[in-house]
């Protein structure tokens, strides 16, 4: 048996419908309505598992504790975002744990999000900090060493954010005299500084960068351009994206070293679902530009 989830769709409500909605209240840049609230049987995407039994450590640890604790981010427009106000929080990110949580038995009363900085992912997963990982989390050799991923779930590439009237950054070899911005612990800021010898400057959330960005303390905010885009979105008058991605970026979900049945479980329901995959893109990124089709598991 299953229940249905009260997370359900609203996937037509586009991005810019929901800056629209949200402009007059609180300032968030997702209508926390769109992925919540609905009744049984009112357009859900998932529903929430019954009667699970699965040979992982997490998921035992989870089912013993009565609920999940999720990793994710706060500060992602479209990805992961907390409002300041209601601490609702909504996006493509945030939608894909709560599906995932949902496999798991675990329905919306059950799962604690965590914020997480970039610096701090593989030591929240390693010490049992968090059950699991969601948050613009890039599958590389270096985190493979110490945990696990399930998926790619999405893949975008790194780029560039900078002010609406700059002419002069249109692309990674224009940041040599300039100083970029991104979050401690990221892949992006790793490779300008090794790459392209730029000047970098490190903060704990990409909002500070932005903020700093818009008062001219930095030339450029470098991460994924899936991230950027959805800041764009909410401040087309100030921002722009700045040439193309010169990266391949791979996110991931985290989860514990060698915790192979969690990593199935969920590598199976990324292949298994691609309508509530293609609804959750179509909600969060899309209207925002962002192009991707769902990338297969490894």
């Amino acid at each position: 048996m299953k229940r249905t989830s009260r997370v359900a769709a609203g996937a037509g409500l586009g991005l810019a419908a929901l800056l629209a909605l949200t402009a007059c209240n609180s300032g968030s840049p997702t209508d926390p309505g769109a992925s919540g609230g609905a009744e049984p049987g009112e357009g859900a995407l998932w529903e929430v598992a019954e009667g699970v039994e699965l040979d992982s450590p997490t998921f035992e640890r989870a089912t013993e504790a009565g609920k999940i604790v999720i990793g994710v981010k706060a500060d992602q427009p479209g990805l992961g975002y907390e409002d300041p106000v209601t601490q609702e929080r909504t996006g493509f990110d945030v939608d894909i744990a709560r599906w995932v949580a949902a496999s798991l038995g675990f329905d919306e009363e059950e799962i604690e999000f965590k914020t997480v900085p970039s610096a701090n992912r593989e030591q929240e997963i390693i010490n049992g900090g968090v059950d699991f990982y969601v948050g613009t989390y890039s599958m590389t050799d270096a985190r493979d060493e110490v945990i696990d991923f399930a998926g790619p779930y999405f893949i975008t590439g790194q780029g560039l954010l900078v002010r609406a009237d700059d002419e002069e950054i249109t692309g990674p070899d224009d940041l040599a005299d300039k100083v970029t911005c991104s979050v401690t612990g990221s892949t992006p800021l790793q490779r300008i500084r090794e790459e392209y010898d730029g000047e970098v400057t490190e903060r704990q959330t990409y909002s500070e960068c932005v903020e700093q960005l818009k008062a001219g303390q930095v030339d450029a905010i470098t991460t994924d351009e899936a991230i950027l885009a959805g800041y764009v979105a909410l401040e087309p008058e100030e921002l722009k994206l700045a040439g193309e991605p010169f990266s391949e970026e791979r996110y991931g979900i985290g989860i514990t070293d060698g915790d192979t049945a969690l990593k199935d479980h969920i590598n199976t329901l990324l292949t298994d679902g691609g309508d509530v995959w293609t609804a959750l893109y179509e909600q969060y990124l899309e209207p925002a530009g962002v192009k991707a089709e769902q990338p297969t598991v490894d």
